[in-house]
């Protein structure tokens, strides 16, 4: 993971212990239903939840998001 400057609204170590592992089994169980066609993920789970604070902290539309954040479309 790439380092970056970090938003006040992106998750704490600790927060992201408690929520990490769920998110991280919901992907694999996905993947493991025969929903893993094409390749595999290229984004990591916490940047993403770090852009979903994002948006919902500043209420920015999408496509707004900083560059240092995935793709909108993720």
């Amino acid at each position: 993971m790439t380092r970056h400057r970090p938003y006040p609204s992106d998750l704490s170590a600790a927060r992201w212990e408690l929520i990490g592992p769920t998110l991280t089994a919901w992907r694999a169980e996905r993947r493991g239903k025969g929903l893993d066609i094409g390749r595999p993920p290229e984004h990591d789970l916490r940047r993403i939840m770090d852009a979903i604070l994002y948006v919902d902290r500043t209420g920015i539309p999408w496509r707004y998001l900083p560059h240092d954040f995935a793709p909108w479309e993720t």
